[in-house]
């Protein structure tokens, strides 16, 4: 039961000017009209705060890959004002402008004929590191990402795997350490369980190095389970809604959004609700030197047909139903395993998911291992109508969604 250790943050010497710290980013009547007169963004006025990830979500066509390419100004916008950190960066020499910026895409771009290691290093080289500063932080990142820097540095981007490939791509985009970090659709092209890991790998990243992200993707379910805030778009490139998973999946702003984000938008909003202590409940307690008689009396004056077992430091220990609960002995050689449990900084999609494979009427809550209280199928609806009514903490981006 206990918790996973946090990956160290990466700490590189002598960042370039401009780089390391999150940048907030900020468009200003910012629009793309083509040449034949197709409105590709529509005067964009967003500002992604520094440190968060918001996550550009909508159709093919919406423009959310063209908002992208404009703040690194791979795509000139045709009007308004981009402020990166507060400078205007409309004027600004784009290629300086984009050894500021991180840039992932779909089918990760590395290039084919360098190895890892040189590819990783590509941006540090074009900013002059010497060869020493570049391999301490090519090692450091690739050991950040999951990468072995022994065993992976050396190879070519074919001999790794789709999600080596994406953690590789992640790397690269970090080594100069950029304050700004764009992603577009970039676990797209792997499978459903290479991506669910990514994501979580990601976000465990992210607490650590909390960048300022721009993240692209056309799956609502991604964008609900990483983002801080979700900019949903539609044809023409309007934004329909602006705000936090929680706030879009509980009040939709119109029937777009609302069609967009589907009908089980309550069971999605499950992923971004935490527990909260007043939704717990709190059954009969009983503890392992506890004589069977004892608990059996406690049962039957609370009208319980079971209770949970702790030890006497408060922990979880198991539960007891009522039918083992006679004879002589004690509580805790008649108590039961308890595998229905998570912690409490789960999400209610976890709580319930739990509750469902275990095939159990109710979830034990552990700060550690140490009993809070239990969620049933009541109080996880309770709960979840309190979070739509905005009464209880998010936990957008939770890794154990």
């Amino acid at each position: 039961m206990d918790a996973t250790s946090s990956t160290s943050p990466p700490s590189p010497a002598a960042a370039p000017a401009g780089a390391g710290s999150a940048e907030e980013i900020r468009l200003e009547g910012v629009s793309k009209v083509y040449a034949d007169g197709t409105v590709g963004v529509q005067e964009l006025d967003l500002t992604f705060a520094a440190g968060e990830l918001t996550v550009l979500v909508g159709p093919s066509g919406c423009g959310k890959t063209t908002t992208m390419k404009m703040i690194n100004r791979i795509i000139e916008p045709s009007t308004g004002r981009i402020l990166l950190g507060g400078e205007d960066v409309t004027g600004a020499d784009p290629v300086q402008l984009r050894r500021r910026i991180g840039y992932v895409i779909q089918n990760v771009g590395l290039f084919p004929h360098q190895t890892v290691r040189v590819n990783v290093g590509t941006v540090p080289r074009l900013l002059g590191w010497d060869k020493r500063r570049i391999r301490a932080r090519v090692d450091e990142l690739l050991d950040v990402v999951g990468l072995d820097p022994a065993v992976h540095g050396d190879r070519y981007p074919h001999q790794l795997s789709g999600g080596q490939r994406q953690r590789a791509g992640v790397a690269r985009a970090l080594a100069a350490d950029p304050g700004v970090l764009l992603m577009d659709e970039p676990f797209s092209a792997v499978d459903p369980i290479v991506r669910e890991r990514l994501q979580s790998e990601f976000l465990r990243l992210q607490e650590t190095v909390r960048k300022t992200i721009v993240f692209v993707t056309h799956d609502i379910e991604e964008a609900v389970r990483i983002g801080d805030r979700i900019a949903v778009m539609s044809e023409g490139g309007r934004v329909e809604q602006y705000a936090s998973p929680a706030e879009i999946l509980g009040r939709p702003a119109n029937d777009f959004v609302a069609d967009f984000v589907g009908a089980d938008r309550g069971l999605k909003r499950l992923a971004v609700t935490g527990i909260d202590a007043a939704d717990l409940e709190q059954p009969p307690v009983v503890h392992v030197a506890d004589g069977l008689a004892d608990a059996r009396s406690a049962l039957r004056d609370s009208g319980a047909r079971w209770a949970v077992v702790l030890d006497d430091a408060g922990n979880l220990h198991g539960w007891l139903p009522l039918e083992r609960a006679e004879g002589a002995g004690t509580v805790g050689s008649a108590a039961r395993r308890m595998d229905a449990w998570v912690p409490r900084d789960a999400s209610l999609k976890t709580a319930f998911a739990t509750m469902l494979q275990q095939e159990a009427g109710w979830v034990a809550v552990l700060d550690g291992d140490r009993f809070l209280g239990v969620l049933t199928p009541e109080s996880l609806h309770s709960a979840l109508r309190r979070s739509v009514e905005g009464r209880i903490p998010e936990t957008a981006g939770t890794a154990s969604a």
